[in-house]
């Protein structure tokens, strides 16, 4: 057990309910650090968006596909110092890091994995900005001072990460854990499934093109930057093909988990692929499940999508916080 580790044990996590203010530790979380001249270069032939936005004060959504243009992970991307960093669920770090490590060639550019060099906390709820030395004002802003980043992430109420030294945030999560309560990794999957933003994990790899988890509409995709792995395909969908399957947020009643990659069934659909698969989901304080879905726009316009076949829970939509353009519907 690792310093930080020691820090967050010793505030064991609330395991019911919504926190209003909710401090949770991020270490299911996996971090890439990409260092080198070649950084930017190397990340722009292989991810979906452009990379060259990235700055110390402004953080990016972004995705690594197979050549086929299927999701092999999906990212938060950061920048401190002269070092650029994606964050991704820690199951998915050592397939990504070795795939992208097979395309450095002579590159300068060096990919390690940063997962316990560098502790991170996540804060959510109305009191996050006055528990926190510094906070950005906008999504998506980050800043850093004095090795300690700050990132505001989208969702329905004010949350942000913090990112430092153990030795650093270690004070930081104790003044927080005062008034917060802690919560478990689970809840601050819920707060992602609820601001819309989606999450490859190791049952999802290959499942879904980026457009299909609403990529394109959160700022995860560019499509004037150039060439990457898989942009053929997915540039074919945006301007030469009718998206068929969309992202959904969802409430799943009964009593078992649906895991991610659990597929989805609907009478209407007449896809061999089936209706549809669950991309991720967490336990709701109002009794059930959340999840984000991948649906056949057809099947959820039917209203008659249920977890695995016809007697399995059903699956009802809920809103999401932005919205679909209208050339889809």
């Amino acid at each position: 057990m690792n310093s930080w580790q020691e820090t967050v044990s010793s505030t064991p996590p609330n395991t019911g309910g919504a926190p209003a203010c909710a401090l949770c530790d991020l270490s299911h979380l996996g971090l890439i650090r990409v260092s080198g001249t070649d950084s930017r270069r190397f990340l722009q032939g292989q991810l979906t968006n452009d990379v060259n936005q990235v700055t110390g004060e402004l953080a990016q959504l972004s995705s690594h596909c197979s050549p086929k243009g299927r999701m092999l992970g999906s990212f938060w991307i950061f920048q401190r110092g002269d070092d650029l960093y994606l964050q991704l669920p820690r199951e998915r770090l050592p397939a990504i890091l070795k795939r992208l490590q097979m395309f450095v060639l002579r590159a300068a550019v060096t990919l390690d994995d940063v997962s316990d060099a560098l502790a991170r906390f996540g804060l959510a709820g109305e009191c996050a900005e006055s528990l926190l030395p510094f906070a950005p004002t906008a999504p998506k802003a980050t800043l850093t001072r004095d090795g300690i980043t700050v990132l505001r992430l989208p969702g329905d109420r004010p949350r942000f990460e913090v990112v430092g030294t153990a030795a650093q945030l270690t004070p930081l999560w104790s003044g927080a854990a005062e008034r917060a309560q802690v919560a478990e990794a689970g809840f601050w999957s819920l707060l992602d499934i609820r601001a819309g933003v989606p999450t490859v994990l190791d049952d999802t790899a290959e499942a879904f093109v980026p457009q299909m988890t609403n990529l394109q509409l959160i700022g995860g995709i560019s499509f004037t930057k150039g060439c990457y792995t898989g942009q053929e395909v997915v540039a074919r969908m945006q301007y030469l093909g009718k998206l068929k399957r969309r992202m959904y947020r969802a409430r799943i009643g009964g009593d078992e988990f649906p895991a991610p990659g659990t597929e989805l069934y609907s009478a209407s659909s007449e896809s061999g692929q089936g209706a549809g698969r669950v991309v991720d989901a967490a336990i709701s304080p109002d009794g059930g499940y959340e999840a984000l879905v991948v649906l056949q726009i057809s099947s959820a316009e039917a209203g008659d999508v249920h977890v695995r076949d016809a007697a399995g829970p059903s699956v009802q939509l809920l809103g999401l916080p932005y919205a679909f353009p209208t050339e889809d519907a």
